[in-house]
């Protein structure tokens, strides 16, 4: 009987311990996230940035699930949003949640230099949309190389919306496209058509995706559409942003 106790004592320790092992092992996944640091519109005098939705929706999605997220951008400091995603009409509860959060905003407030991350220290990256990354991270070499390295580690690389723009110029192992034989979607035509920039954005995001070589595919406009392909994940547009975050996390499980 006294045996017993102790041992049962001792296994339930075991497991207690293990529990917690456990729960550091989720706790102390890393996530680095991407933001562009550009904010002009082409030459239309407006701003643009990044979409807050397609920040907010992944970064509560992984952190309410103990993941550590850093959050960087090309010049560091503040990430620029884009005014057209904090309009009313384009309010979800996670970017309220967002614009009542002063840890989050100092977070895009203070984001790190580029330069400064290394993929070692993270187990994926995801890279939120907005018109900015068509104009510096689809041609920011820092993003480029950290890409790559990501992929060489075979960790999980997800982008949302127009955050496919930063797989442009990231090449595979084999030297070609990372996208070429790939399934993929992104920003439809249609949609950049329906926002009236299609002549105004240095390229689009479905065209540069196919002309790469990718598997394209899409649905509906507007509608939720994420993709996988190996470690590559990615979202059509803001409605998307949930799924990818989702997606993202079951691969680093």
């Amino acid at each position: 009987m006294i045996l017993a106790l102790i041992f049962g004592g001792y296994t339930s320790a075991a497991q207690s311990e293990n529990e917690i092992i456990n729960l550091k092992k989720e706790k102390t996944m890393k996530v680095l996230f991407v933001l562009t640091s550009h904010d002009k519109l082409g030459d239309t005098g407006e701003k643009t940035g990044f979409w807050v939705e397609e920040f907010a929706n992944p970064y509560y999605t992984l952190l309410d699930k103990g993941v550590d997220i850093t959050v960087a951008t090309p010049k560091g400091g503040k990430a620029p949003i884009d005014p057209n995603s904090d309009t009313e009409d384009n309010q979800t509860e996670d970017t309220k949640r967002f614009h009542n959060d002063e840890a989050a905003q100092k977070v895009i407030n203070n984001t790190v230099k580029l330069d400064d991350v290394k993929a070692e220290d993270f187990d994926g990256v995801f890279y939120p949309g907005g018109h900015g990354p068509l104009w510096d991270l689809a041609n920011d070499k820092t993003s480029i190389n950290l890409i790559e390295t990501f992929n060489r580690q075979e960790k999980p690389i997800a982008f949302v919306c127009h955050a496919p723009a930063a797989l442009k110029d990231v090449k595979g192992a084999n030297g070609e496209p990372l996208v070429k034989g790939k399934r993929v979607t992104g920003f439809t035509n249609s949609e950049e058509k329906a926002v009236e920039l299609t002549d105004v954005v240095p390229f689009l995001v479905e065209d540069m995706l196919k002309k790469n070589g990718g598997d394209y595919s899409k649905v509906d406009d507007w509608g939720e559409y994420a993709v996988v392909d190996g470690n590559l994940i990615t979202g059509q547009n803001p409605a998307s942003s949930g799924a990818v975050a989702d997606k993202l996390y079951e691969m680093l499980k």
